[in-house]
């Protein structure tokens, strides 16, 4: 089903308008060929996560199943429109990389710390039988690291592990983020920062 364009605040509408702007004006072969994004001649299909989203173009518009995160979230539009401007699908070498550790990391690592580790820490930690489910149902790779850790795709290609420790009387809960090391490749560190937002967001949704 077709979605309108959500009107959200200001500081999310205005960078989602640039965008939009830009997406207009976008070569859709080449973006195809960059991205790995299939493109049929009126839209593109991306996977996000749990859900396929149709982006039409020129003209943008976004549709996906009913309930789909995306369609009422104007960053994870903006993000797929960022990929299918800038991002580059490449093939991942195997191994995964803390935030830090990739280009510019440790420019955009506050940032990163505030948005994505310590939300993390504090909305799962605190709840881990709740993550582990969610993540099941989102049908996340179980993995032996932290008190609850699991891998998920964002984007075809690019997988995170979320990694999560409860707290106790003497700690507080604490978290992790991993990226595939075609991350830094692929895309921009402000899109990593909101990569690793995005994915709380979804996987907070399944709570």
């Amino acid at each position: 089903m077709a979605e309108k364009r959500p009107v959200e605040n200001h500081k999310e509408e205005v960078p989602f308008s640039h965008y939009v702007d830009l997406f207009r004006a976008l070569d859709p072969q080449e973006a195809a060929a960059r991205t790995g994004a299939a493109f049929d001649g009126a839209a593109f299909t991306l996977r996000l996560v749990d859900a396929d989203y149709r982006l039409y173009w020129p003209e943008y518009r976004i549709e996906a199943r009913e309930g789909a995160f995306a369609l009422q979230n104007l960053p994870a539009q903006t993000f797929l429109l960022r990929y299918l401007l800038e991002g580059r699908a490449v093939p991942a070498r195997g191994t995964f990389k803390t935030f830090r550790e990739m280009p510019w990391g440790e420019l955009y690592i506050q940032p990163f710390t505030g948005r994505c580790l310590t939300r993390a820490a504090f909305t799962f930690g605190t709840k881990i039988p709740k993550f582990r489910a969610a993540m099941e149902a989102l049908g996340a790779e179980k993995l032996p690291h932290g008190d609850a850790g699991y891998a998920l795709s964002l984007l075809p290609g690019f997988t995170m592990e979320l990694l999560v420790w409860a707290g106790d009387d003497e700690f507080p809960p604490s978290a992790q983020i991993l990226y595939s090391d075609n991350f830094e490749a692929g895309f921009a560190p402000e899109d990593r920062v909101v990569a690793g937002d995005l994915l709380i967001s979804i996987v907070k949704s399944y709570l």
